[in-house]
């Protein structure tokens, strides 16, 4: 397995913080202020980088309203075109360079999912440091080649994929010779069920495709990112927002600054707890042994008085002998007088 990949300076893998994407997507709702603000936020927030997508309308689908162009799936969108959809949610193309600047001026990354040939190449103008390939272009497998074609990390969403899909579109960057390869468990639901999430799938994925894992998440709520990563997601993407209110196509599942803040911090918390695999005695476990139990007189005893279960008791603190000696001190008797509250010790009996 690839231990990690690379974006700019960024190391991403299982010895690695894990890598918090903040996702623009329509959250702007084309308003380029708005764009502006939302970059800022997120660095406030504590993203560790910004991700755009690269298309217009017509380079992701056509102006149609034959039933094939119609949302009617059970989604928030449904009533619309994929066109008009589109046309209200896409990021004018003419900002990315200023956008991308703005947030590398904020020490963010920036990277961006091209959806055909031509933002690919418009995304190289302008040195993107990675691409991402999103959930529903995972099975157009000469865009996919077209993008690991620029030696640059990859990291590919499967919200609707099958392992089949998954295991083409990586031989697809492999076809290239390019081995920089992130995959991001994801379910391209809009807002997703955290039923049909099935996290417990992020180190099959590791182990099957012996890449590094992480999660696209499309649910409300912090919860399942947090969960992610203790599950071994080594990036967390998650749609923000600055204020739902606002409106969009993908206000509903997308987070407040307030929220993506606890959920950095949580992730954070959570990468601290986890630690790693070996059994140890923290220097804090060890401070706190004085309060475990011990063996202790606790009635005045006399020289050749016999031990027995009312004058020696397991007790706290652990300053005595330790509870496994009980049974054998039964029965023995005290060389000396021992005074109630006093810590057995063997030279205290005969």
């Amino acid at each position: 397995m690839m231990g990690y990949i690379k974006i700019k300076k960024r190391l991403i893998g299982e010895n690695y913080p894990v890598f918090i994407v903040a996702e623009l997507s329509a959250n702007h709702n084309q308003r380029l202020s708005t764009a502006v603000k939302t970059i800022k936020a997120m660095k406030a927030a504590g993203a560790d980088a910004v991700k755009l997508q690269t298309y217009t309308p017509d380079t992701i689908t056509i102006d149609s309203d034959k039933r094939y162009f119609q949302i009617k799936h059970g989604t928030m969108w449904d009533g619309r075109t994929l066109y008009q959809l589109y046309k209200s949610a896409y990021t004018p193309w003419e900002w990315q360079p200023k956008l991308k600047e703005i947030a590398e001026d904020l020490n963010l990354i920036c990277f961006s999912t091209p959806f055909d040939k031509t933002a690919v190449d418009f995304l190289e103008d302008i040195k993107v440091p990675a691409y991402k390939v999103a959930s529903f272009e995972i099975t157009d497998l000469p865009l996919i080649e077209y993008i690991a074609s620029k030696n640059k990390p990859v990291i590919l969403s499967t919200g609707i994929a099958t392992l089949g899909d998954i295991r083409s579109a990586v031989n697809a960057c492999h076809k290239k010779g390019n081995q920089q390869i992130a995959l991001l468990k994801c379910t391209s639901e809009y807002p997703a069920n955290p039923k049909d999430i099935n996290l417990r799938n992020i180190p099959q994925l590791v182990k099957q495709f012996k890449t590094i894992v992480g999660l696209s998440d499309h649910t409300v709520g912090i919860t399942v990112p947090v969960a992610a990563v203790a599950l071994g997601a080594r990036i967390v993407e998650k749609h923000f927002i600055l204020d739902r209110k606002l409106g969009g196509p993908d206000a509903s599942f997308s987070l407040e600054p307030e929220e993506f803040k606890s959920m950095v911090k949580t992730i954070r918390e959570a990468e601290d707890a986890l630690g790693n695999d070996q059994y140890q005695i923290t220097k804090g476990m060890k401070k706190s042994r004085c309060f475990s139990r011990s063996l202790f007189v606790v009635e005045d005893i006399a020289a050749g008085e016999t031990f027995n279960e009312k004058n020696i008791r397991s007790i706290r603190p652990g300053d005595g002998m330790h509870p496994q000696y009980y049974q054998k001190l039964i029965g023995r008797k005290a060389v000396k007088n021992i005074l109630k509250g006093t810590p057995l010790d063997w030279k205290l009996v005969k």
